[in-house]
Formats: structure tokens, C-alpha cells, sequence
């Protein structure tokens, strides 16, 4: 079991949508005891449900029924106000400012475990599980090229990438765009938009070019899911 220590933030207001999405971000701070403090401090606007640290430590920051303010100016999935309609979760990492690393096991065992409870709670979809990047990719980078996703797909707690039988579809790049934009991103950015994709979906290659990989990664995404979701 995880270790959860409580810090509370008064960083929150009261939701107005049922919760429907998890919101995975990295810190981007130098160490994490900064990044808490902030999270708590009143004069940062900013919070987050919970924090991730890198021995696994969980802090519980903000209660889940309450709107922590974690996404800013985001869209998914035509979701504008995704601070009412999400739980977001901080993992501590310097990110790309401080000098990106990867994520130890110890913290990705917990961000599991509390992704996996989240997700059960409240009936949340593999596709509705994403990262800051995702739901902001004209402002965000995290958690990153780095972060693994497919540990967490595994276990059906996000959409895999996918890789058997992939076929291009070979669509103009104007219809990928549509189609990613059918998908859940905000396309108003068009190269932030791909890069975002890539960056989840294709993080070997964030080059913000379309190519043939990303149209057969994409239309396969949109292929019916098992289980709905």
C-alpha cells in the first residue's frame, strides 16, 4: 500500500459537472516539498487532488468532491471546464524545465494504485484518463514523453497505443486533423495538436509531423473499444 500523508490546499472551489475524467500532470518544479508548498500555498491559484512523490508517497491536498484547479485552459472531448469534471493528480518530476527524468517504480506503482481507485469510484473511461498535455496542448508538456503509459494500459487504466495491424489510412493531413479532432484534441493549434498526440501516443518521435504511423495510430483509436470504453 501506498503511504498517503494529508497537506490540505484551500485551492478549490464546488464542482458543477459529476466527475468523469483523471487528469495526470508532472510537478515541474525542482524537488517536491517546493511543489507541495505551492500547491498549498493561497497565493498560487493552483492545486491538485493529490501528489505523487518520488519514493511513492502519496499527499492528499484537495477532497475529491471538491474542483481542484489543476487544468486551466483546457478541452477534451468538448469538456471545457475540466476542473469540475476532473480529479488531477501532480507526479513529482522536474519535467522538461529542471531536467526531465524518468519516473522511478516506486512512484508509478502508486500513481497506479490511486488512478486504478479513482477510475473504479467513479466509473471514469480508459479514453477520459489523459495527461495535461492532452487536454492542453498549446500550454503543456506533461507528464511527458517519458511517462509510461503502456504500464498503465496494461491494466486497463488508459487506451494502449496501438500496434497490431495498423493501417494508413492516408488521409490529408486537414483530415487527420478532423479526425484527431474527433478523437478528443483541441485542434485550434494544429502542430500542437500532433505534437500532443505524438507525445502520448508515439513519444519515440514527437517531431509534429504527420506521417503514416500517426494516421494508422490514430484511426485505430477510433476503432470501438472492447467494453465501450
Amino acid at each position: 500500500m501506498s503511504r498517503m500523508i494529508e497537506r490540505w490546499s484551500p485551492n478549490f472551489d464546488e464542482r458543477t459537472s459529476p466527475i468523469s475524467m483523471i487528469v495526470l500532470h508532472y510537478t515541474g518544479m525542482p524537488d517536491g516539498p517546493s511543489a507541495i508548498d505551492w500547491l498549498a500555498n493561497p497565493e498560487s491559484r493552483v492545486s491538485s487532488h493529490y501528489v505523487v512523490s518520488e519514493d511513492g508517497t502519496v499527499t492528499y491536498m484537495v477532497p475529491e468532491d471538491k474542483r481542484a484547479w489543476h487544468a486551466g485552459r483546457s478541452y477534451w472531448r468538448g469538456v471545457v471546464d475540466i476542473n469540475s469534471a476532473s480529479i488531477g493528480i501532480e507526479i513529482v518530476n522536474p519535467g522538461h524545465e529542471f531536467g526531465y527524468r524518468p519516473f522511478p517504480d516506486e512512484q508509478i506503482d502508486s500513481v497506479i494504485r490511486l488512478v486504478h481507485g479513482i477510475k473504479d469510484r467513479y466509473q471514469i473511461t480508459r479514453g477520459n484518463i489523459v495527461g495535461h498535455s492532452d487536454i492542453a496542448p498549446q500550454r503543456k508538456q506533461d507528464p511527458g514523453e517519458l511517462f509510461p503509459w503502456n504500464k498503465l494500459a496494461r491494466l486497463r487504466l488508459a487506451l494502449p497505443r496501438p500496434t497490431r495491424n495498423l493501417t494508413d489510412p492516408l488521409w490529408s493531413d486537414a483530415g487527420f486533423l478532423l479526425a484527431l479532432e474527433r478523437f478528443g484534441y483541441d485542434v485550434s493549434d494544429k502542430l500542437a495538436a500532433v505534437v500532443a498526440f505524438q507525445r502520448r501516443f508515439r513519444p519515440e518521435l514527437v517531431d509534429g509531423t504527420i506521417d503514416g504511423e500517426c494516421r494508422a495510430i490514430l484511426l485505430a483509436l477510433l476503432l470501438p473499444q472492447p467494453q465501450g470504453d
